[in-house]
């Protein structure tokens, strides 16, 4: 992951997106990240999408805080969840 300060930025940012290849370029302000030049070439733009909703990030992180938590369910477990 690659990172410029927006006042450093010395080419129109259409220059630096062309450059990307498979890299993320996070675009700072005063050192604190404001934004992110992100490549689509391998990417689907709907889970792009999914992923910076705040709903959905809310989701996952409960769901990482149950793991810490030690509640975890075995793939039998989880299969008879699912397959009632």
């Amino acid at each position: 992951m690659k990172t410029i300060e927006l006042s450093d930025a010395s080419k129109p940012l259409s220059d630096y997106a062309e450059a990307l290849d498979d890299d993320i370029l996070v675009l700072t302000c005063k050192k604190k990240p404001v934004a992110a030049l992100v490549p689509l070439k391998h990417v689907d733009r709907e889970a792009l999408a999914l992923s910076t909703r705040p709903e959905f990030r809310a989701i996952i992180e409960a769901a990482r805080e149950e793991i810490r938590a030690g509640k975890r369910l075995s793939l039998e477990e989880m299969k008879g969840e699912v397959l009632k």
